[in-house]
């Protein structure tokens, strides 16, 4: 698995739009670097960029956009509601696939080192990357602010890296933190109110922290333990920050939550939560805002939570559950709201070039019906089984949602989970053939000029050809394997659905026997015969049970329309 990290560095800048602009790009200048999200925010005046890369390609990048910042930004006349201390206010690096939080660190480590050194900013490493427990909190390292970096010429708060006098270039620039943190999601929600102390106080009874156990009261001494450290009562959900503010922008408070891990702490659980609190302080909350990108699951999630709530069934389109979301959590409150500038792994998609199952129904078919060998056979079946098995689901869902069968939602709500996951398997697969014949095509253009030339192009032919019946092989398989929802809706789900369970094991089995001839003839160039004679005979004996199973299946649809 290749290696990618995402840098989400914080700007002290949300106005200049044309300043912002020239920060950004930099990064479009490093190759393999995909600029992903611009996230400015006037009141706070203050920026969320997100780019994401291999790693070395990534901290190349963050250093030319810390960099450039230093020379845009003049922090001596910065202001704006969020706390910051710098130019390049924070520069996180989170693993993303292929890497661990410990390679990641080492990263921030090496990026903090440079941006010191090259470029005389004062660096606080935070989070995994800390240098100390006290430095893991970004709260304590930014302590005071830019309007207290004196503090840096302090034994106990000299800088990572870079310089410890808050002179000269300094005075420009801030100071930066970097760390290497698990996915934050930055997650605001809205009030109806214009109190900035009602939104605190809503804040700090959700929030981890919590707030500080007072004698008497709020205006009392603040309680000590036995230690002389100040006591705390915490709020009620774990991994979670939380200041409140008046954001001008939109004449609203809001709840600024940090979710620094949502596998602890969800999206919609803090909602719900918010929600929850801001009633029992007279408050309404009337949407949320998401701050840079969220994790396509942590939508799905928050989905599959609401429609829960209302037992309906899960087994719906992933365009449908992000709509639910969006209208759940009111993401749409304050602006539009747009998934596919907004959720991660849209944008990567984005960035990376049109699927053949993105593109239209006639755009497919005319592309399969051109002069170009792919896509072929082996897409066409896995596309029909992704065909067939959309029908087994949608009756599931018919069958959830019908009119006294309402005790029964959860039951065909499983069931069409079970055909989302096929359908989703399967429309990879419609991609992953024509992926497999172009490496095939590939292999054969490998230069032969040598005998090691001829052995490598070999043998380079031979793993693409194998390949290239494993993935037809599996087209055969997940048809086979999601037939059972077909046969589970003709025997229990709605009845006026009935002929369309029946089309849909119909158009599985043309995706098993269309596979399997494509498994066959690409076994034809391969010389392990082991490996053919066996993937074969399995070929052979789904085959069969294909037929018996979609035989039982019409046998049903028929005695029921007669």
């Amino acid at each position: 698995m290749q290696q990618i990290i995402e840098c989400v560095p914080n700007i002290s800048e949300g106005r200049d739009m044309d300043k912002i602009q020239r920060i950004a790009n930099v990064v479009n200048d490093i190759d393999g670097v995909n600029l992903l999200d611009i996230d400015p925010g006037k009141s706070t005046n203050r920026t969320v960029i997100t780019f994401v890369g291999p790693p070395e390609a990534a901290i190349e990048a963050a250093f030319l956009l810390i960099k450039k910042a230093q020379e845009e930004i003049d922090m001596s006349k910065h202001s704006g509601e969020h706390p910051r201390m710098g130019a390049t206010d924070v520069c996180p690096l989170i693993p993303i696939s292929g890497i661990s939080m410990e390679e990641t660190a080492a990263y921030a480590k090496k990026l903090g080192e440079r941006v010191g050194r090259e470029l005389n900013i004062p660096i606080y490493l935070y989070e995994n990357a800390a240098s100390s427990p006290e430095r893991k909190n970004l709260a304590h390292c930014r302590s005071g602010e830019y309007e207290g970096l004196d503090k840096i010429s302090k034994p106990e708060w000299k800088p990572d890296f870079g310089p410890d006098k808050f002179e000269g270039s300094v005075k420009k620039s801030g100071v930066t933190a970097i760390s290497a943190r698990d996915f934050l999601v930055a997650y605001n929600v809205n009030l109806n109110s214009t109190s900035s102390r009602r939104a605190n106080a809503i804040a700090f009874d959700i929030r981890e922290a919590g707030r500080l156990k007072k004698e008497g009261g709020l205006t009392g001494k603040v309680v000590k333990d036995e230690n002389g450290n100040p006591v705390r009562i915490p709020g009620t959900l774990k991994a979670v920050k939380g200041i409140g503010w008046y954001i001008e922008e939109y004449g609203i408070a809001q709840l600024s939550l940090n979710l620094t891990n949502i596998s602890i702490t969800p999206v919609h659980i803090a909602f719900d939560e918010a929600v929850e609190k801001s009633r029992a302080r007279g408050v309404r909350v009337t949407g949320s805002e998401l701050v840079g990108l969220i994790p396509l699951q942590a939508m799905l999630d928050a989905a599959d939570h609401f429609l829960t709530k209302q037992k309906r069934s899960l087994g719906i389109s992933e365009k449908e559950k992000i709509k639910i979301a969006i209208k759940s959590l009111g993401l749409d409150d304050l602006k539009p709201f747009h998934p596919e500038e907004k959720i991660i792994e849209y944008m990567m998609k984005k960035k990376g070039g049109k699927l053949l199952v993105d593109k239209s129904i006639k755009d497919f078919v005319e592309e399969t019906a051109s002069e170009s060998p792919a896509p072929g056979g082996g897409s066409i079946s896995a596309y029909a089984g992704a065909m067939g098995v959309a029908l087994g689901t949608m009756v599931a869902n018919l069958s959830a949602n019908k009119r006294g069968w309402d005790d029964r939602w959860e039951e065909f709500s499983k069931v069409a989970e079970r055909g989302q996951a096929y359908m989703k398997k399967l429309l990879f697969l419609v991609d992953e053939d024509t992926n497999a014949f172009n490496k095939i095509m590939s292999a054969f253009q490998l230069p032969k000029s040598t005998n090691q030339e001829k052995e490598e192009r070999k043998k380079a032919i031979q793993e693409a050809t194998k390949y290239a019946i494993e993935i037809p092989f599996e087209v055969m398989k997940t048809c086979y394997d999601s037939m059972e929802v077909m046969l589970e809706m003709a025997k229990n789900g709605n009845p006026n659905s009935i002929t369309d369970a029946g089309v849909g094991a119909l158009c599985a089995r043309a995706g098993v026997l269309g596979a399997f001839m494509n498994v066959k003839i690409n076994c034809g160039d391969l010389n392990d015969k082991d490996f053919v004679a066996d993937i074969l005979s399995q070929g052979r004996e789904l085959q069969s049970k294909t037929e018996t199973l979609e035989k039982e299946i019409v046998d049903l649809v028929e005695k029921v329309i007669g």
